[in-house]
This record gives C-alpha cells, structure tokens and sequence, in this order.
C-alpha cells in the first residue's frame, strides 16, 4: 500500500515537474501557437469546402495553408514601407499643427484664458507625439526582429496546418482529458464554440470590415495618409462601443476646420456606413448562439492588449469567455447569465 502511494507520488511530482519544463519551453512561442489555433477555427469552413471538393485532407490543409501565407506576407511585403512613409508623415506634421486656434473657436469661453489654452495645446502636442512615437517604434522593431517573427511564423503555419487537418483528433485528445461528465462536456464544447464564433466574427471580423468601410472614404475623398489611417481605424473597430468613430470623426472636424466640407461629408457618410454595418452583419453571424456583454469584450480586450500584446484582443474576452462558461456550468441554473445571453433570429 505505502509502496502504491509512494509511485502515485512520484509519478505526480515526475509530471509536474515535465509540466513546468514544457511550459518554459513552450512559452517564447506559445502565444504563435494559440494564433494558429485561432486561424484554424477561423478558417475551418473553408477547410471543410475544400476538403469536399478534393477528398484529400493534407492537400486541403496545404492549400488553406498557403493560402494564409499569401495573407500574410503579401501585404506585410507590399503595405509596410507605405505605412512607414505615412507615419512618418503624420508625426513630422503633428509637430506643426496648431491645436489651439481650432479649440479656440469651437470653445471661446473654455479657452478664454491664454495660459489654459498653451497648457491644453501642450497636452494635445505631447499626447500625439507619444502616440506617434509608439507607432514608429512598433514599426522598427518589427523590422529589427524580422528573424525572430519568421521564426514565430514558421511555428504559425506549421500548427495551422496540423491543426486544420487533425482538428477531430485534437478535440477528441482534448475530451479525453476533462474531468466532466459526457452531458456537461458536450453543454462545455457547445457553448465553448459558440462563444469563440461570437467573439471572433461577430467581434473582431465585423470591426476590421467596419474599419476597411471606413478607410474605403478615406480613398475616395483624398484624405492624407488613408492607408496609415484605414490602419487605425481596423484596429479600433475591433473594440466595442467605442468603435471606428474615434478615427473617422477626428479626421472629419480635422477636414472641417481645414475647409474641406466635400471630403468632410464623404468621411461622415462613411463612417457611418461602416456603424450600420455592426447591426447588419452582427445578427446574420451570431443569430441562435450565445453573445458576451459588450462590456465583459471590451475589459476582456483591454487587459489582453496589456497582458499578450495585439494579440489580446482576440485572447482576453476568450478567456474571459471560458471562465464565464464553466462558472454558468457550476452554477447550473435555469435564471439568465449576468454576463451573457442567447441570440434568436
């Protein structure tokens, strides 16, 4: 019996310790491999039509595979040295605008004061230098670290591919592992999927449509810098609530001051294009499947942003997300969700 105990122990404390080792050495690639699961569930479908036409699962798998690579690199290779120019651009002439004279006459008796004025100038100057700074710093370092990314790239793709095509055994390994019963395993997977297609479609992809709608206007009417701009925009759209107005409307009262009132019209109607969008899109991609409180996203992918970088804002409201899930299945209740609800056509 001691003898029994004495390997249960062993083998527990052999298995921790291999648990901790693999951790640290997974950890410089680890958020790589969890983009690549992402990319797998995102471009799952697509998997599966192609599967049906070729009936070969590794050719599906390359296919899709190469087909991210051309997603990837093509802009990455062609978009970067415009998008240095135009930020480059933006910081040198955020540097000669005065901010001041514009508040000035919107808000006259605010600004009456001379000392007020220089202070809420400097604090204007001093943000968008920060901002563009750290735009530019971003820039360079992805350029410094080229060897690093491409070798966070090649573990990318390398668990894209395998995660497509072995997506069935994978979860099937995944299955075998929960200590849950089968009905609370399958409520688990069921709400699991749901959830992670809100989040990703009907949150991060509707954002980046609502951003490139927006960058659209800023094509067609000429505004400086779009394409630094349609950047920015598809990163904000991502974020609910706050959304793609905190690119489009500052551009806009900027076109306006500056006595462009044709292009200011065209960016206002886009913008507010790319905001009908959200209530078009959102019922189509998560209609009959459970949807998070706009709230729990935007906390979820602010402190992601903090925590793993860009990558955040997919992985925090996820995370968020599971938690909230398994608590709904320890809760076991029949009463609604603080924090979430289901979506009926």
């Amino acid at each position: 019996m001691e003898d029994n105990q004495l390997r249960r122990i062993m083998v527990g404390v052999i298995l921790a310790g291999l648990i901790v080792m693999s951790f640290f050495i997974l950890r410089p690639i680890l958020l790589s491999i969890v983009m690549a699961l992402i990319l797998a569930f995102i471009f799952h479908p697509l998997y599966q039509w192609t599967l049906c036409k070729i009936k070969s699962k590794n050719l599906a798998a390359a296919l899709i595979c190469f087909l991210l690579i051309l997603i990837i690199i093509l802009p990455f290779w062609f978009l970067t040295p415009i998008v240095i120019k135009q930020s480059l651009k933006i910081y040198v002439e955020s540097q000669q605008i005065d901010f001041v004279t514009p508040l000035k006459t919107i808000f006259p008796d605010l600004l009456a004061s001379e000392e007020f004025s220089a202070e809420i100038g400097s604090i204007i100057s001093s943000f968008i230098t920060k901002t563009t700074n750290y735009l530019m710093n971003t820039l360079s370092n992805l350029i410094l670290n080229f060897p690093t990314i491409f070798l966070q790239l090649l573990v990318v793709f390398f668990t894209f591919f395998f995660a497509l095509r072995d997506q069935e055994r994978l979860t099937g390994y995944i299955k075998s592992l929960l200590p849950f019963s089968k009905e609370v395993e399958k409520r688990l997977f069921e709400s699991s999927k749901n959830i992670t297609v809100a989040v990703i479609y009907g949150q991060v992809i509707i954002g980046l449509i609502q951003g490139v709608i927006v960058g659209i206007g800023f094509f067609l009417f000429g505004v400086p810098n779009a394409l630094f701009l349609t950047l920015l925009a598809a990163l904000a759209g991502i974020f609910p609530i706050i959304g793609t107005t905190i690119i489009w409307i500052p551009v806009a009262i900027y076109l306006l001051i500056a006595d462009n009132t044709f292009q200011t019209f065209g960016v206002v109607v886009f913008g507010l294009l790319s905001s009908s969008v959200d209530n078009l899109l959102r019922p189509i991609i998560v209609s009959q499947r459970t949807r998070m409180h706009s709230a729990i996203i935007l906390i979820g992918m602010i402190g992601g942003l903090f925590l793993f970088g860009v990558l955040g804002f997919i992985l925090g409201p996820l995370i968020i997300a599971y938690l909230l899930i398994i608590l709904e299945l320890y809760r076991n209740k029949k009463s609604p969700s603080l924090f979430t609800k289901e979506v009926c056509k």
